[in-house]
């Protein structure tokens, strides 16, 4: 860590944490449908749940300084005063490549962010996309830029020890960062430029939880008024990964033709393959191992029409003697070029 990043505490996340990992086992993964006009919402205490058809989240250690309005769609507002720590937002249960669009105001007076914020598992990581803050713009070690969504962004990297964590009080993950160069408050942000950038960094995710465009202050007064969808995808994106090259871990997400991910030694690509109206086939070959098992991650609207190769349960298929195995997917209606990647254990 720079010295200016360590001077912040980060005592964080304790019951924000604990509550997102207990909610995140009971609601169902993916975008969920947009319902009709639902009633205004106040939240005050620490909670999880689904409102007018989007997740959402909300912690804080200081009650009493901080409240939020839950309101139509993917609308929610907060206020806060001389706050200790906190965090609202809206999202999906389960994170993905996702065009992610939003728009509001952001009005801080200290340290905030307006982040697209989320966990991945196997490995832990805490990640966050920020396009605004408050006194303090997030650093950490430099790990090159990312160009997306008509900005530039900063690529950090960090590490946390014996941190709370949705998979408990007492861990050790990474934070990946994309800081952007120019604030700004609204627009689309194409998280999986940003996760394909970290991966020819080295930096490894995992299997996605939760993701929410996020309001969080510490020690700070502000309010914001945030509405978050779905957008549409910046497929230009690049970068030039000039603090931390290619070191082989983790993969490129979907929206590539091809790709691969490297999880504790088992490697597993994927290729796009035959290609009809409606649906389309990938084949996945897996490395480092004999016996394993791969899990794929179609995007929103996807699903798994056929398999051939491996023994299939769900999004999860098992070698059955061979190192090879294919999979086809029906489209969906959104991101249709998307390519459901994988994680090999």
């Amino acid at each position: 860590m720079t010295d200016t990043f360590a001077r912040r505490p980060r005592r964080r996340h304790s019951l924000r944490a604990t509550v997102g990992a207990l909610a995140t086992g009971a609601l169902v993964a993916g975008t969920v449908a947009l319902a009709g006009p639902a009633s205004a919402q106040n939240v005050n205490s620490n909670q999880t749940g689904t409102h007018s058809g989007y997740w959402f989240s909300f912690w804080t250690d200081s009650p009493g300084t901080v409240s939020a309005v839950l309101g139509n769609g993917g609308n929610y507002s907060t206020s806060w005063r001389n706050t200790g720590n906190f965090v609202i937002g809206k999202g999906w249960s389960t994170g993905s490549d996702r065009a992610v669009s939003y728009s509001g105001q952001f009005n801080p007076s200290g340290n905030a962010y307006l982040t697209l914020y989320g966990w991945t598992n196997g490995p832990l990581v805490e990640y966050y996309i920020v396009d605004n803050w408050g006194t303090y713009r997030p650093t950490g070690t430099f790990k090159g830029t990312v160009t997306s969504d008509g900005g530039t962004y900063d690529i950090y990297e960090t590490t946390r020890y014996n941190a709370p964590s949705i998979e408990g009080n007492s861990s050790t993950f990474k934070q990946f960062w994309s800081v952007r160069q120019q604030k700004r408050t609204g627009g689309t942000i194409t998280a999986g430029n940003h996760f394909s950038a970290w991966s020819r960094a080295g930096m490894q995710m995992g299997r996605h939880n939760y993701m929410i465009m996020a309001t969080e202050g510490y020690q700070s007064s502000g309010s914001s008024n945030i509405t978050v969808g779905t957008g549409s995808a910046d497929n230009g994106g690049g970068g030039n990964n000039g603090g931390g090259g290619n070191t082989g871990g983790g993969g490129s997400t979907g929206g590539n033709d091809s790709g691969s991910n490297t999880t504790n030694g088992c490697t597993v690509s994927w290729t796009r393959g035959e290609e009809w109206g409606d649906r389309f086939n990938v084949n996945y070959t897996v490395s480092g191992r004999s016996s394993w098992s791969v899990t794929v991650y179609p995007n929103s609207g996807q699903s798994v029409q056929n398999s051939w190769g491996a023994t299939r349960s769900g999004n999860t298929f098992r070698s059955s003697g061979s190192n090879s195995f294919g999979v086809t997917y029906y489209k969906g209606s959104q991101n249709i070029n998307y390519i459901p990647w994988g994680i090999c254990s």
